[in-house]
This record gives C-alpha cells, structure tokens and sequence, in this order.
C-alpha cells in the first residue's frame, strides 16, 4: 500500500521537527548538559516519532478500508503487524 505524500504532509511536518529536536539533543550532550534536561527531550523525540508512526498506521488503515483485497476483506494481519511493530 503507498500512502499519498499530500496526506502525509502533516507526518513529514512532524518528523522533521523531531528531526530538529534529535540535533538539539546531539548538541546538549556535546555540550555536557544536564541529563534530566537531555532525558526530556529525548522523549520529546521518541513521542513526536511514535505519533508519525501512528499516523502512517491510520493512514494506512483508511485506504485499506477504503480499497480493500481483491476477495473483499482488510488484511488485517498486515495491519496489526504494523500496528505492533510501533509497540
């Protein structure tokens, strides 16, 4: 299944911005900042990322209930594999 990169415009947003929060922390740990501040915004990164993904997953969710298999079901074990691969 390929995802429509206009619908993914608000993923691609997301994942840049935490690409720019991952270069914010490479730069406080070279700088030798404080770990609770370095922890917190690793998660900040980790959240944004599994919110993409997520998104990806619903995305794809939609078209495949949209546009299901040719015998006429979801392939729902495709989906739920993907789902728990974001666990």
């Amino acid at each position: 299944m390929e995802l429509d990169p206009e619908e993914m415009s608000h993923v691609i947003n997301r994942i840049k911005r935490a690409q720019g929060q991952l270069g914010g922390v490479i730069r406080m740990l070279e700088e030798g900042r404080d770990c609770e501040a370095v922890v917190t915004q690793l998660a900040a990164v980790s959240k944004a990322l599994d919110r993409a993904g997520f998104a990806v997953v619903a995305s794809g969710m939609q078209q495949c209930l949209a546009n299901p298999t040719d015998d006429g079901g979801v392939d729902v074990k495709r989906m739920e594999k993907l789902f728990l691969t974001l666990a």
